[in-house]
């Protein structure tokens, strides 16, 4: 038995890659959230900008996600 380290490190490196931009776009939805809160209690009305940012970068979350699941059951194939 041969392993093929090259595309073992290539699929470490992809790995790690997906996992760092996942939590990034998932930390800017937090923020996201976070000014939407700050607009409200500030009676700001530009509240809707930091809703549609974490909307944005939440939905993308769920997407990588429901792509990785179909990738993992064969049954979606």
């Amino acid at each position: 038995m041969s392993l093929d380290w090259n595309a073992l490190g290539q699929v470490t490196a992809v790995s790690i890659g997906v996992t760092v931009a996942v939590v990034v776009v998932f930390a800017l939805g937090v923020l996201g959230l976070a000014r939407h809160e700050g607009a409200r209690e500030e009676g700001d009305g530009a509240s809707s900008l930091g809703t549609a940012q974490a909307g944005l970068c939440f939905l993308a979350c769920a997407a990588v996600v429901a792509y990785g699941i179909w990738l993992i059951v064969p049954q979606f194939h």
